[in-house]
């Protein structure tokens, strides 16, 4: 299979990381590889990222801004972990309304714990369901973010459309992904490291590197960042723009439903 990068046209429904898989097969192998890192999910951000996707997920909620008002609510996709929620929750000094959506129930199992450790089970409601088939009312919420899930989607624009459909009218989506490294050299160094060394890592750190090696490997088919902007552009969001982090390693996109 190529691993050139898919476009705005589409491509990652068939896509499992480099190998080809029929329409409908890719959900059920992605599924698999989620219950098997859940547990370490966090850790394996940090091997990803080197740390970075702390740092990147903090200015992905300062850029959100949530009010400090009751009553504002957040849908958070593929944020099993609640790592972006609690953020959330904080910055809005613990008025927002955190609704952590995950198709994978082993990662929503640990969101639960870390919400009941950290008080915040009460801002918080955890639903098993699917990114592409959201299970609530039309124009329901203020706010939608997934961070690093989008491209473990199969039917990305199907994805966007319903996150389109769930926000109110002056709604926000926010995308925080892995993306296409725009810095000479950095380049280079980011797949290197990426393709070799993350694969061995996963494999001392969890004890199986295939995971890890699909994780990487879909991150270089993922559309890079003017494509993905005009899939969310596709999905009738105005004001599509996106913030570079560390080169190019991770983007934020950002939209309005107006």
């Amino acid at each position: 299979m190529s691993e050139q990068r898919t476009t705005a046209n589409g491509g990652m429904e068939t896509a499992y990381g480099f190998r080809e898989v029929g329409l409908g097969e890719k959900q059920g192998l992605v599924n698999e590889v989620f219950h098997k890192v859940a547990g370490r999910y966090d850790l394996m951000n940090d091997i990803m990222s080197v740390g970075l996707h702390r740092v990147w997920k903090d200015s992905m909620v300062a850029w959100l801004n949530p009010p400090k008002r009751p009553g504002w609510r957040v849908l958070d996709v593929a944020g099993g972990t609640g790592d972006v929620s609690f953020r959330i929750i904080e910055a809005s000094q613990r008025n927002a309304h955190a609704t952590i959506l995950d198709i994978n129930g082993s990662m929503l199992g640990v969101g639960q714990d870390r919400a009941a450790k950290r008080g915040l089970s009460e801002y918080t409601e955890f639903v098993e369901a699917n990114a592409e088939e959201l299970p609530f009312e039309d124009e329901t919420f203020d706010a939608y973010t997934i961070a690093f899930g989008i491209r473990n989607v199969p039917r990305i624009d199907v994805a966007l459309s319903e996150a389109y459909r769930v926000l109110k009218p002056g709604g926000r989506i926010l995308v925080l992904e892995f993306s296409e490294v725009e810095m000479p050299v950095l380049d280079k160094v980011y797949e290197a490291w990426s393709f070799n060394a993350i694969p061995r890592i996963g494999d001392l750190v969890a004890g199986d590197g295939e995971p890890y090696r699909y994780l990487v490997e879909s991150i270089r088919k993922f559309p890079d960042q003017k494509n993905f902007a005009a899939m969310i552009e596709k999905a009738g969001f105005e004001r599509v723009t996106w913030r570079n982090y560390s080169g190019g390693i991770a983007a934020l996109h950002s939209g309005w439903k107006l």
